[in-house]
């Protein structure tokens, strides 16, 4: 029986070829591991703020400061182009503190002598600060020195561009300047015009003939 089996050239094959075979398994190699890098906790990807940042920490700005000025000569400015967030209305100006004030209306006819009608525009620059742009409005019989004309052209334009005006007194005007860039429309932050004009007035809103502003008007402090 063992003889016969042995004579056999097949099974004598199978025995070779199995009996030669290698460990393929027993023989594979394992890489060894390498341990990780400590990241640098000065990698400037790791401390950066993110574009979203105030909103991700649930952090809003909230509006306190809102002058009431005219553009700075080197601010691109843009103005809303919502009616509801402009005012034509008379305001008091003290030129020498520069300071503009808010007249209640029922004081107008007393005041008239000493209060300037104008269209108070809701404006932001670049740096995202929100302010008041005043503009003298024509007078009764339409007319319009050429500061305020300019002015009011400015505004305008600036309704669907950003502007940057510039006073040119050897014109009498000002200059108006369009971006040459594709600026990103403008951020308006969340608030109404109302607030708007409680924050740009706030402690300069006349509402009695006793108000310091008009006081210092007569003389008496």
């Amino acid at each position: 029986m063992n003889k016969s089996v042995s004579a056999n050239p097949t099974i004598k094959t199978l025995n070779t070829t199995f009996t030669n075979a290698e460990p393929t398994l027993m023989n594979t190699s394992i890489p060894s591991v390498q341990p990780l890098a400590e990241p640098n906790r000065f990698d400037p990807s790791s401390l950066r703020l993110s574009q979203n940042f105030m909103s991700a920490t649930g952090v809003k700005r909230l509006t306190t400061t809102i002058p009431v000025r005219k553009p700075n000569k080197q601010d691109f400015v843009r103005v809303h182009t919502d009616p509801a967030f402009r005012l034509e209305t008379m305001v008091l100006e003290l030129k020498e503190e520069r300071e503009t004030y808010l007249v209640s209306q029922d004081l107008w006819p007393e005041l008239i002598s000493e209060l300037t009608p104008k269209v108070l525009f809701t404006a932001i620059n670049r740096q995202k600060v929100l302010f008041l742009w005043p503009v003298r409005l024509p007078n009764e019989d339409g007319r319009q020195d050429n500061w305020n004309a300019s002015a009011l052209e400015a505004a305008d334009l600036a309704q669907k561009d950003w502007v940057k005006v510039s006073a040119n007194m050897n014109l009498g005007a000002y200059e108006i300047y369009k971006a040459s860039g594709e600026l990103a429309e403008p951020e308006w932050p969340d608030i109404d015009f109302m607030k708007i004009l409680e924050v740009a007035f706030k402690g300069q809103y006349i509402t009695d003939l006793n108000h310091p502003a008009l006081r210092r008007l007569r003389g008496e402090v």
